[in-house]
């Protein structure tokens, strides 16, 4: 598993990450404070606190690519 907090405070940024993140197959998690919910999820990322920073996990031990595409929302 591989963890690193984001920032998503637009809505173009919520959107852009669902489209990166849809195009893999692995488990992806997005945890704010005690929720979590689906990183694939477009609707389950607008249910939370976006003004807050967010824990990505990705449940993958090949995703070098991820992480790469998802630099732009890391903080």
């Amino acid at each position: 598993m591989v963890s690193m907090k984001v920032s998503l405070e637009k809505s173009q940024n919520v959107k852009r990450f669902v489209s990166i993140t849809q195009e893999y197959g692995c488990e992806i998690l997005l945890r704010s404070g005690k929720y979590v919910v689906d990183g694939k999820s477009i609707l389950g990322i607008f249910s939370l606190d976006l003004s807050k920073p967010l824990t990505v996990e990705i449940f993958s031990d090949d995703c070098d690519e991820l992480i790469e595409k998802l630099a732009e929302f890391r903080l």
